[in-house]
């Protein structure tokens, strides 16, 4: 299992200069684990860049991995992420998802550049 940050996920669906390095990643949905901030991120992003329906194509397919919702205990770990690597609200979410299913992230995302269970794509 492997979480993608929403900048992989937008890398690809827009086309971005990371796009293929990205692919290997998403081949297998079934084995990504998607925290629902991963959902609004990539949707609104994508839409901003593109067109609505473009962002819904990217929303399907992400629905297709394991989503992963917010609850009260991926919360509190998340603010103590947040607080411990200085992480802004949605990065700690997606750092606390990734370490409570035990997986690695996939990201370009500076702030996770120095984190364990990272892999930095450049």
């Amino acid at each position: 299992m492997i979480l993608v940050d929403s900048c992989g996920w937008i890398e690809y669906f827009t086309d971005g200069p990371l796009a293929e390095k990205y692919e290997k990643y998403l081949s297998q949905l079934f084995q990504i684990i998607s925290p629902t901030i991963i959902l609004y991120e990539v949707y609104k992003k994508v839409k901003r860049e593109r067109i609505e329906d473009d962002a819904l194509i990217a929303i399907s397919q992400i629905m297709k991995t394991n989503i992963v919702a917010l609850d009260h205990k991926l919360s509190l770990m998340a603010a103590e992420c947040s607080l411990k690597y200085s992480l802004p609200m949605a990065d700690a979410i997606i750092y606390a998802t990734a370490l409570e299913k035990g997986c690695q992230i996939a990201t370009s995302d500076p702030h996770f550049e120095h984190l364990d269970k990272v892999i930095y794509i450049k």
